[in-house]
């Protein structure tokens, strides 16, 4: 048999290699695309909080690997099938539950999912399938997160086209793990295709699978349902059926022989009882003359006596046909008094009945009111305890993590859940106020301000002093050093008495006109010291969100510039004008804000 595989690129190998030591012809023709799919921050929120979480496949535990999610270290996991929880034991490091019948109905049949209400259940799937899964669970009271990771896409080339190929290399048997792979071998075919197609030997992986290839009108034995996804179970399957098509032709009987000697000998014993049937024949028609002729003499005699009897009977015949005639007409008048009595108690019949299909048919239609009236109720029936959830969770976020675009997420999640049942009018309008004042929210731009004091506090060392620079001074000789002569006694005395003067008075006198301050290197460095540090004080009050802190170190930084700098240099004018720009920041960390869904919930709750 010649097995045509269709499973994404690099999933059928193995089962091909199996089938081919098998001795089977196989074809690989990949017939769907695998994309991932980018998931935000908020979707991702409910892994935090699950209790239980459901991989649908291996697509699914990879895809959600790529978005590096936090999971729930207690939450209980499940897979669909066992190659799918070997994916989330390599992935996670976590063994996750397996049900025997590698389906929905087998998932859904564990233990631990019978009895859900208001358990936290997120079911990470691809786009589109298992709706089986999502509604069961919601039925049994679940609080089910819908996390879709991936999704499938028809490899974009004709159909007809593999149909030409699949029938030039005589494909005999198609392996199908999706429906979508179905929807893309199917689609845009013409009649003799389709008609080609439908006599294959299908191997799907479900008997999900198996219902929707029957919508593509493919006879039930056409169609062969494996114990699950993986490639054992396929090849067992595959080679189920390949043993008993090759027993069904080796038992098919001969064809019988026609014997022709056994006709001519029907024909002669059929010509030998010719004859005789010719002669009964006529024996039949003489009889029948003989009978008819005795008929009619029969009557002739018959009308001969009545003549001669009719005078004498006429007057007693006249008698009893009158009485006969009265006899008829009382028979007639009583029909028709019956008649009338029937025709009667038909029409109240017909109207009884008339009034009971009428009744029954009011009846019937209150009831099916009723039951859609029901039906209603429990499609729209809203839990509680999800919407209280979700609110309580976006109070969390606003007012114990200040995270307002978390808590608009959240937010926006109650309303698209709200938009799906009636009497949530007032709730949504609340939500919708709520997310416009979130919204209006702008964040404080931390990084960016603590960048830019970065950068001006790197430039610090660059900034030019508006100061003059004290000049050494030179060292002249003394001349009010003491003689050692004793006879100059008078003049060491004026001396001594000009050393007095000058230790605790000294006057300096310079030629040029002073402008600006005088400033020492010590001094020069101390002042550059006290401008890195309001600096580095404001990028501490902006990352610790003391905002007072932030602007008076910033008011200082910008005064010291001012005072010590020239103000006509390129780099002065540089920082004070980021300073002067940065004492305009907006450091509002906490707004006041007020959720007004809060109070509409609670009312509605109640």
């Amino acid at each position: 048999m010649h097995i045509l595989i269709t499973r994404p690129e690099g999933k059928g190998t193995e089962l091909a290699l199996e089938l081919q030591q098998a001795g089977y012809q196989t074809t690989l023709c990949p017939v769907l695309t695998l994309d991932y799919l980018t998931v935000n921050s908020s979707e991702l929120a409910p892994l935090e909080n699950a209790d239980k979480i459901i991989f649908i496949s291996q697509d699914a535990v990879h895809a959600l690997l790529k978005l590096t999610p936090t999971i729930n270290k207690a939450a209980q996991l499940y897979a669909v099938g066992q190659q799918t929880a070997d994916a989330v034991y390599e992935a996670f490091g976590r063994r996750a539950a397996v049900p025997k019948q590698h389906d929905s109905e087998g998932l859904l049949e564990l233990k631990t999912l019978q009895d859900v209400e208001l358990s936290n259940i997120v079911l990470v799937k691809g786009e589109g399938g298992r709706t089986t899964i999502a509604k069961t669970l919601k039925q049994r009271g679940a609080l089910l997160n819908q996390l879709v990771v991936y999704k499938r896409s028809a490899i974009e080339s004709e159909p007809g086209k593999w149909m030409d190929h699949w029938q030039t290399i005589d494909v005999e048997g198609i392996v199908i793990t999706s429906n979508a792979a179905v929807d893309a071998i199917f689609n845009g075919l013409n009649e003799p295709q389709l008609a080609w197609l439908k006599e294959r030997q299908f191997f799907v992986a479900s008997e999900r699978i198996a219902d929707y290839l029957k919508q593509q009108n493919v006879a039930r034995t056409q169609i062969h349902i494996a114990a699950g996804a993986s490639d054992s179970a396929m090849f067992t399957c595959i080679n189920q059926q390949g043993s008993k098509m090759s027993e069904a032709e080796s038992k098919q009987p001969a064809k019988p022989v026609t014997a022709q000697p056994e006709k001519k000998a029907q024909t002669a014993n059929t010509g030998a009882k010719a004859p005789v049937q010719a002669k009964r024949g006529i024996s039949k028609t003489g009889s029948l003359a003989l009978l008819i002729s005795l008929i009619v003499a029969g009557v002739v005699g018959y009308e001969f006596y009545l003549k001669l009897n009719s005078d004498q009977q006429s007057a007693v015949a006249l008698t009893e046909l009158t009485d006969e005639n009265l006899r008829l007409q009382q028979q007639i008048d009583a029909l028709k008094s019956a008649q009338q009595t029937m025709q009667h108690s038909l029409y109240n019949s017909e109207q009884k009945v008339t009034d009971a299909l009428n009744e029954s048919a009011e009846q019937t239609q209150q009831q099916l009111q009723a039951a859609l009236k029901r039906a209603e109720q429990q499609t729209f029936t809203l839990n509680p305890q999800e919407v209280t959830s979700l609110q309580r969770m976006a109070e969390f976020k606003l007012w114990a993590e200040h995270d307002y675009q978390g808590a608009a997420a959240v937010l926006s999640r109650l309303d698209s859940l709200l938009a799906e049942h009636p009497g949530t009018g007032a709730i949504r309008q609340a939500i919708h106020q709520d997310l416009q004042t979130l919204n209006a929210i702008e964040p404080v731009a931390v990084e960016a301000i603590y960048l830019k004091l970065h950068g001006i506090n790197q430039k610090v060392d660059e900034l030019v002093f508006n100061a003059i620079s004290l000049p050494e001074e030179v060292v002249k000789e003394d001349p009010n050093q003491l003689s050692e002569n004793v006879s100059e006694w008078r003049q060491n005395l004026a001396k001594s008495w000009q050393q007095f003067k000058d230790f605790f008075v000294e006057v300096r006198t310079r030629e040029d006109m002073v402008i600006a301050p005088f400033l020492s290197e010590q001094e020069r460095h101390l002042v550059k010291q006290r401008l890195s540090l309001y600096l580095a004080q404001a990028q501490d009050a902006v990352l610790s969100k003391q905002s007072s802190v932030y602007f008076s170190a910033v008011d200082a930084a910008h005064s010291l510039v001012k005072d010590y700098f020239k103000q006509d240099d390129a780099q002065t004018k540089a920082a004070l004008k980021s300073l002067a720009e940065l004492s305009k920041e907006q450091l509002d960390f906490s707004p006041k804000v007020s959720l007004q869904s809060t109070e509409q919930v609670k009312e509605w709750a109640q």
